[in-house]
């Protein structure tokens, strides 16, 4: 066992993925407010679990020098202010919070603290910007649609979902307003909008609506028409704009007869029982990724299809799978010295390299994540 020294953050239904595939090859440390969520792991050899909360950033510091580098799987509310305790502390990171604020806001930190800092590390964001990176150094890309979602088997009304995380950072993610890219320019529309319908083999039709999933990929590679959709069995969008309308995302204070409440909040409990992934429930992540670019007055379409399932023998969920194996795949870069950039790096900027490319694809293989490529 390399005796290379992990601090992970979080051990959530992807968290525990990371800790447990990260413990076969290094020494990893769980931290989690949530003892309930350590018992998942603490049995597993090579991995130590601590309870702490640690959002406080005085608790981080206390422990987090003990350790050669840290992957960070807190929920999205606490990402970036985790985020930036780590740089502060001096310590590379592999980061998949999925928070709103602008990571790229915290790059002159991270390279004054020599840093290096891989965000939005999941599978999308993630790899879905590793792929879009790859190919943007082999073809100029003019068009590109990135559709994904994880979604249970099992479709039970009204929402025919289930979260494998934070049911509040699905729901925020419908209050931000969607950004993508048409001629060039970038547009913002609200979110759960243009629904369009894709079909997946063996799942049927998924209906997808914008949601802002893009964020670097705005920025970092220059492609005149490139949106990212979210993907739901049919109606589901309509049920969330309904909500939305009712006031039900809203996240400011509102007086009730016993006090003040943050509709959102409230929204949130609610749904989390409805919403939470059963251990063991059978659940699936499916990604499109579509690019086009010209060449010779003709239109060079390439493919990219992912379908992953819940692994039953290892226990692991699908979107842990995907979102975990990338971070992981990122982790090992990072401990081999493979990555030499210093500051916050957007995952597409890995996939400017070959080699780290293949490797990651490679690593997801060999962990039976499978992704099939058709071009024409």
């Amino acid at each position: 066992m390399n005796m290379t020294k992990i601090l992970l953050l979080g051990c959530g239904l992807v968290g525990r993925t990371i800790a447990k595939n990260l413990a076969r090859n290094y020494k990893v440390t769980v931290v989690d407010i949530n003892h309930k969520n350590l018992e998942a792991v603490g049995n597993s050899p090579n991995i130590d679990t601590i309870v702490l909360d640690v959002s406080n950033g005085n608790n981080l510091l206390s422990i987090i020098e003990h350790y050669d580098f840290v992957v960070s799987a807190v929920p999205g509310f606490l990402g970036y202010k985790v985020l930036k305790s780590v740089i502060e502390a001096k310590k590379n990171v592999v980061d998949i919070s999925f928070f709103a604020e602008d990571a790229l806001a915290l790059d002159a930190l991270a390279k004054s603290n020599n840093v290096a800092a891989v965000v939005d590390c999941g599978v999308a964001p993630g790899l879905s910007n590793i792929i879009v990176g790859y190919n943007s150094k082999k073809m100029d890309i003019t068009n590109c649609k990135i559709y994904v979602g994880g979604l249970p088997f099992e479709r039970r009304l009204p929402f025919e979902y289930k979260a494998p995380f934070s049911p509040t950072d699905v729901l925020e993610e419908y209050t931000r307003p969607a950004r993508y890219k048409r001629e060039g320019k970038i547009i913002e529309s609200e979110p759960l909008t243009e629904v369009e319908h894709v079909d997946f083999k063996g799942i049927g039709t998924l209906e997808a609506f914008l949601t802002d999933g893009l964020r670097t990929l705005l920025h970092t590679i220059n492609i005149p028409n490139i949106e990212e959709k979210t993907l739901r069995y049919p109606g589901y969008a309509e049920k969330i704009r309904f909500l939305k309308n009712c006031g039900f995302l809203d996240n400011s204070y509102v007086q009730i007869p016993s006090g003040r409440c943050r509709p959102l909040e409230l929204t949130a409990s609610l749904l989390l029982p409805k919403w939470e992934l059963s251990p063991e429930e059978p659940e699936f992540t499916a990604m499109r990724i579509i690019l086009e670019c010209k060449s010779d007055n003709k239109t060079i379409r390439k493919q990219y299809d992912l379908f992953d399932v819940y692994d039953k023998d290892n226990k692991d969920t699908s979107m842990g799978r995907t979102t975990g194996f990338t971070a992981c795949a990122v982790a090992n870069l990072l401990a081999e010295n493979k990555i030499k950039e210093k500051g916050i790096l957007p995952p597409e900027c890995l996939g400017f390299s070959q080699n780290n490319f293949e490797f990651i694809l490679n690593y997801l293989k060999e962990r039976n994540v499978q992704i099939n490529i058709i071009e024409n």
